[in-house]
């Protein structure tokens, strides 16, 4: 994994982890997941989704029928950019838009049977493999350890602003909208 090739500041400065920066955590936090994720990812086996469409299926999940505003707010994205995406998941039958019961004028996206069962699968694949790389690589005192940190984890993508996500992309765009340099002779 990538992060493994980082070395630990606290072990080489002799302090204790309340010393180390927070910078130093936050690269090393999203070398780290980042590197675990590629590999959870790597094999996503025949007709796989595209990461979005999987990121869209589990915050149904997690948070039931959602109207596509709310949607796009948890998962950080403009309600613009979301639309299309919303459109190809709906076209294959893994979601539905339905009519919300609270009020009848609003419409809220929930899994179908065939978007749980979907859902279900991925996820059963990559905790599968997961579960094997803890249970083989950690001791029981590592694996309390890691599930302490995971409510860590939590929280911090809980403090992430929305524009802290955004804000490469939308460069990027700003970018790539600029007109060619000329060059000077």
């Amino acid at each position: 994994m990538a992060a493994a090739n980082y070395q630990d500041l606290s072990y080489h400065l002799g302090v204790r982890s309340a010393t180390v920066p927070a910078a130093h955590v936050a690269v090393r936090l999203r070398a780290s997941i980042s590197g675990l994720m590629r590999r959870l990812r790597a094999d996503p086996g025949p007709g796989a989704l595209a990461p979005a469409k999987w990121s869209v299926l589990a915050q149904l999940h997690r948070l039931g029928p959602l109207a596509p505003s709310e949607l796009a707010r948890h998962e950080r994205v403009r309600l613009q950019t979301l639309t299309r995406l919303l459109a190809e998941i709906e076209t294959t039958g893994l979601i539905a838009r339905e009519i919300d019961a609270a009020d009848g004028r609003r419409r809220v996206l929930s899994l179908t049977t065939a978007g749980r069962v979907l859902l279900a699968a991925e996820v059963h694949r990559r905790e599968s493999s997961l579960h094997l790389a803890v249970r083989e690589r950690l001791t029981p005192a590592e694996r309390i350890t890691l599930l302490e940190a995971c409510t860590l984890l939590d929280r911090i993508g809980d403090a992430l602003p929305p524009q802290s996500v955004a804000a490469p992309t939308q460069r990027a765009a700003a970018v790539a909208k600029r007109p060619p340099r000329r060059q000077v002779r």
